[in-house]
């Protein structure tokens, strides 16, 4: 039986779809639920899970934009899997010793290494370093034709193939519709607002002595360990409650303010920035800011993460400390207001009470629009923040009961 695979409707108001990568060749045997690609639209990129099991006839290119609904690929549900597949793990006789010692390597091969189904079987089966090859596929995916070539070159596993070759070569491929999306999204935002960026310095000494002092009693209660992040949201949550500007956005003529926020955090995954929203976060204690913002990320790092995770979000938290970053203006999320970005601790000298001593400081930065949003207001916010996370303690509306309440503990 041939069964014709569509392309399913990842959103309202979504009509069209660009196939980003392929994960399987034509006529690769699919078990049911296995990822055969990868689908780009103007919000989001998603795995497309084989509806069956069965052999893949690819019916569009990489590239190719695609309407929702219509046949991507056909699958022959009555093909029988290879002999060398699942079958040879379920036999487990005696004399196959040393073959049974070498499937959980093959196992650690296919979750740890960032290729296709079939590549991932060519590197278990060619006893291939992985880190030796450099993928051609999104985001560096190893693919079939790059395991051929490494095998047709002839090169010893010790030799590298990433890194400056000394040629004069270059490479161009099209933009994802993702990414083009985003483009222009930011395009839009330095020309559609009045965006200035205010900043301000952080002494983290009293966030990072409680971390110190907590996190492994907190880590043991909660599950969840204890970062920075929850502690810059709850601080942006009581600053916005004082300034409700900020967490506002313009609607043509009008301004919409929110008294909830719906605080978005910007994680890195493998197609590049995305930013989930944690809901009602004014509402959240540390340790469920913790999970949610875990869970997010995991889900966004997987490429499993939804679009009703990614919108609505009315004020965003960015992290470029994480990369390095000493200092920077962050863009904004449109149709926000206004972004906070964190970036990197550094011990430097401040003057403390007339004497030099040496602090873990980190630069924010806020960047808002300053149609709606005046200086005063977005100086002050950012200096609620500033004196929020300098006294965790008074961070539960200038309460002043002991670090054990802030941290539930």
């Amino acid at each position: 039986m041939i069964l014709e695979m569509k392309i399913p409707s990842p959103g309202e108001s979504i009509t069209e779809v660009e196939i980003a990568q392929w994960l399987v060749e034509d006529g690769d045997y699919v078990e049911k639920d296995d990822p055969i690609a990868e689908v780009d639209s103007d919000k989001a990129t998603l795995e497309l899970p084989a509806e069956e099991s069965g052999t893949i006839t690819r019916l569009a290119n990489e590239g190719d934009v695609i309407e929702v609904g219509a046949v991507v690929c056909k699958i022959d549900t009555s093909a029988k899997p290879p002999k060398n597949t699942k079958p040879k793990e379920e036999k487990a006789p005696v004399a196959a010793a040393v073959e049974k010692k070498e499937e959980p390597q093959k196992a650690t091969v296919s979750n740890a290494v960032k290729a296709t189904p079939v590549a991932k079987q060519m590197i278990s089966q060619n006893g291939i370093n992985p880190s030796k090859i450099k993928g051609s596929g999104e985001g560096g995916r190893i693919k079939k034709v790059d395991i051929e070539q490494y095998l047709a070159g002839g090169i010893s596993d010790d030799q590298v193939l990433v890194g400056w070759g000394g040629s004069r070569d270059d490479e161009r491929k099209k933009m994802s519709s993702l990414r083009r999306k985003i483009a222009k999204r930011l395009v839009s935002v330095k020309n559609e607002t009045a965006m200035l960026t205010t900043f301000n310095e952080v002494d983290m000494s009293g966030i990072m002595e409680i971390r110190k002092k907590y996190k492994d009693k907190f880590k043991e209660q909660h599950g969840v360990g204890l970062g920075f992040m929850s502690f810059f949201t709850k601080a942006c949550c009581e600053a916005l409650r004082l300034y409700p500007a900020v967490n506002s956005m313009i609607d043509g003529e009008e301004m919409v303010s929110y008294d909830y926020v719906d605080m978005g955090i910007a994680v890195s995954s493998p197609k590049g920035l995305m930013v989930p929203v944690v809901r009602n976060a004014e509402t959240l204690s540390l340790a469920e800011i913790e999970s949610e913002i875990k869970r997010l990320a995991v889900k966004a790092r997987d490429g499993k993460i939804t679009l009703d995770e990614m919108t609505g979000g009315t004020f965003t938290i960015t992290n470029g400390g994480v990369f390095g970053s000493m200092l920077s203006t962050p863009i904004i999320n449109p149709p926000q207001s206004a972004i906070l970005g964190m970036h990197n601790i550094v011990e430097r000298p401040i003057a403390v009470n007339g004497k030099v001593e040496i602090r873990p400081i980190m630069y924010v930065a806020l960047s808002y629009d300053h149609r709606i949003i005046d200086g005063k207001e977005s100086v002050s916010f950012l200096y609620k923040v500033k004196e929020m996370l300098e006294n965790p303690v008074k961070m539960i509306f200038g309460a002043k009961e002991p670090v054990e309440v802030l941290l539930k503990l």
